[in-house]
């Protein structure tokens, strides 16, 4: 086990157990300041952000880190400097915010250069991301947009259960959490009318996603082999995925989503290592029939992740669950989904992101989408309020997050949410 992921770990920042930002996790963003306004990388810690560059001016990390690296408004060049660092800067975080380590503990004029609280802070997007691709691998979403749209004896289409089903999407309209959504326009077909419209999207919805960020790339036509696929990934996000159903269900054949995902995709903040997820690891579902052999794993490679979606119903109302799944049911692993984007010899760049697909577990209330919670409309959500959704209405704002429970700590990645604005007259 890394030292920075033993669970008996302090802090000398007050980390309560519901915290998602415990010394365990230690996730990378980018944050600025009212008194500070540039962009500039820093690490959550409890309530707080260390900044990264102040850190590394005061000496505190390795020598042959430049603190430039840490005074940019993504974290791609960090991540370029490769695995090894990531893992020692980490590890050196940890070290600096135990709280048995006095060096920064007791030193109130260098912890007031370092630390920020998160409350005066503004969160950006935290990459420059090149590309963005979006897969299908949960077999319950699979299952239950495949029986409402074609033959519930034959939902999944012979192809799903041989290959993670991707399509490239766009990077230039992923945004940071907070961000408000404009509702798109495009054309749409209603169920009884021979020619489409152009319109205002009429059945918005989201997805329940987790994204994960290549950090370190792969040449053209050098496909990424599944026993070093791990090395590849940084880290993990929330993702929203925003889906325009009825622009969807137009367009979709025969070429997969266009106008209907590209508008907006939201990501959380916070960037949590893959080394920090390290100790949730857990078996994946069984595949059957068995993958082709580049696409074959042995031993633990899905992860336990709690994810939980809520939904608050216009300005003075109160958030409500409305989704409650698990990170582990998903089918298809992000080594799978990696190695298989590149066997064809696909590159990747640092800072590409990759979705995981609608995240569904196999009862009702863990649908990882509205099209599904509500079954296209036909059973509409029941809300505190006693209002009704089918879709989400202007004014509404989704929010979705996610943890690993460890013992009397939790790994979280924060919240990623998102209001709905009026489509453009």
């Amino acid at each position: 086990m890394m030292q920075a992921n033993d669970p008996v770990l302090k802090s000398f920042i007050p980390t309560p157990a519901e915290s998602h930002f415990p010394i365990q996790n230690l996730p990378f963003g980018v944050f600025s300041t009212t008194a500070n306004p540039a962009p500039r990388v820093g690490v959550a810690i409890g309530d707080q952000i260390l900044d990264m560059a102040a850190v590394a001016e005061a000496g505190l990390l390795n020598p042959s880190i430049s603190p430039e690296v840490f005074r940019q408004a993504s974290l791609n060049p960090f991540i370029a400097l490769g695995r090894a660092t990531w893992r020692s800067t980490r590890a050196a975080i940890s070290a600096m915010l135990r709280d048995d380590n006095l060096q920064l503990r007791d030193n109130q004029a260098l912890r007031a250069k370092v630390f920020v609280a998160q409350e005066q802070a503004s969160l950006h997007l935290p990459l420059e991301i090149p590309g963005y691709t979006d897969f299908y691998s949960s077999k319950e979403h699979a299952t239950n947009v495949g029986s409402m749209f074609r033959d519930p004896a034959n939902a999944l289409l012979p192809n799903w259960l041989h290959i993670p089903i991707g399509y490239n999407g766009r990077a230039s309209s992923v945004v940071v959490s907070g961000t408000p959504v404009q509702r798109p326009n495009g054309q749409l077909k209603l169920p009884d009318a021979e020619a489409p419209i152009f319109g205002a999207c009429r059945k918005l919805d989201f997805e329940l996603e987790t994204g994960f960020i290549i950090g370190q790339p792969n040449a053209l036509g050098e496909p990424i082999d599944i026993a070093n696929a791990e090395q590849h990934i940084f880290g993990m996000v929330l993702l929203n995925d925003w889906s325009a159903r009825d622009l969807q269900q137009w367009e979709y054949v025969p070429l997969g989503p266009f106008n209907s995902k590209s508008f907006a995709t939201s990501i959380s903040p916070w960037v949590v290592t893959m080394d920090a997820l390290e100790p949730f690891r857990v078996a994946s579902p069984a595949q059957q029939p068995e993958p082709l052999p580049y696409l074959q794993q042995s031993g633990k490679n899905g992860y336990d992740i709690t994810l939980e979606v809520s939904l608050t119903p216009g300005e003075n109302a109160a958030a409500q669950t409305i989704c409650r799944t698990n990170f582990k049911a998903m089918y298809w692993t992000m080594v799978q989904q990696l190695t298989h984007h590149t066997v064809s010899g696909c590159n990747t760049r640092i800072g590409d992101l990759m979705g995981s697909g609608t995240i569904s577990g196999s009862t009702p209330d863990a649908f990882g989408s509205l099209l599904e919670l509500t079954w296209n409309g036909k059973n509409p959500l029941t809300l505190a309020d006693g209002s009704q959704r089918s879709f989400i209405q202007d004014g509404d704002e989704v929010g979705m997050t996610g943890w690993c429970q460890g013992v009397g700590y939790r790994v979280g990645f924060g919240v990623v949410s998102g209001k709905i604005l009026p489509a453009r007259a």
